[in-house]
């Protein structure tokens, strides 16, 4: 029997469903409940009008907003009450806006992506009606982490910033009918997200292509499947959703081959299994880093190490 795609639950708030005089109370509730503490300010108008739709997809919150003017302020005060450690990507759809955090300065206009840390204090002022896409990633989901204080803003509205705001944005319209695809793509989302932060904190090299894109996308695939001893060309490309030409294009820029990359991160697997685990026999810890067999792993760790995974086990602290 075929079944029909489902979206995923999402949560509508609206000033409407309220009173006017309770508009905007309701809002600065909305969007505390829905973000982070903050302090919301109405803009100089007397009526207020705003609409938030609300989900959350494996623990990424996507929420799409629409309003009027309004400042929206977190203070260390409204930190300390309210400690949620992520990061906040604004997309802008419509309107303009103006974010400041830790002296930096970016102006939102529609197309342009700017990120938020929720650690430290922030300002953001809205003098005209708009719309936003506001994506909330807990840290932890991250490989990238900015030291202390170091807050990343605005990829622009062109470029790799552009590539990445436009896949949210389409992935948040996706969740609406297909849930199960929405799951599926929300990895490389992620991934996305994480190339972004690094390439806007200056952490990482900002290559105005879509091959660093791409590059990022295939790591950040075989790490997550380097176990699986089925891994091949085929399957990378295919889950990268690139060419396989496309794909050993991205990785020759590195000079590192798809094959060396995945003996790479399977040694670098078998090498914390034979450290935290030194009765398991090679055969098991072979099997569990998605190699073939002992021999298979033999071959491989003297190439990437220089040494067999027994002398290697030999050298940890404790050892006989």
């Amino acid at each position: 029997m075929n079944t029909c795609p489902r979206p995923v639950p999402r949560t509508v708030w609206s000033s409407a469903d309220v009173d006017t005089s309770d508009a905007f109370a309701y809002w600065a509730d909305v969007i505390c409940d829905t973000f982070v503490g903050v302090a919301v300010r109405p803009g100089p108008d007397g009526v207020f009008e705003g609409r938030i739709e609300h989900s959350v997809l494996d623990g990424i919150g996507f929420a799409e907003l629409t309003a009027g003017p309004q400042q929206v302020v977190r203070t260390r005060r409204l930190i300390g009450r309210d400690p949620e450690d992520v990061f906040l990507a604004n997309i802008q759809l419509r309107g303009r806006g103006r974010l400041e955090q830790n002296g930096r300065v970016a102006l939102l206009t529609p197309g342009t992506m700017a990120f938020v840390d929720s650690t430290c204090p922030y300002a953001l002022d809205f003098e005209d009606g708009f719309s936003q896409l506001v994506v909330k990633v807990p840290k932890a989901r991250l490989a990238h982490r900015p030291p202390a204080g170091a807050t990343s803003v605005e990829l622009g509205s062109s470029g790799p910033g552009r590539v990445i705001a436009d896949f949210l944005v389409g992935l948040n319209r996706m969740q609406g009918h297909d849930a199960g695809a929405a799951a599926a793509l929300l990895p490389h989302a992620v991934d996305l997200l994480d190339t972004g932060l690094a390439w806007a904190a200056g952490s990482a090299p900002r290559e105005a292509s879509a091959t660093a894109l791409t590059r990022e996308r295939i790591h950040r695939f075989v790490r997550r499947h380097a176990t699986d001893p089925g891994l091949d060309a085929a399957g990378v490309a295919a889950g990268c959703a690139i060419s396989r030409r496309t794909m050993y294009r991205a990785l020759a820029a590195d000079g590192e081959s798809l094959t060396e990359l995945i003996r790479r991160l399977r040694v670098s697997h078998a090498r914390r299994l034979l450290l935290s685990h030194p009765e398991r026999p090679l055969a098991a810890v072979a099997r569990a880093c998605g190699f073939g067999g002992e021999a298979q792993l033999h071959r491989a760790f003297r190439a990437v190490t220089g040494m067999t995974p027994g002398a290697y086990r030999a050298r940890r602290p404790g050892a006989r």
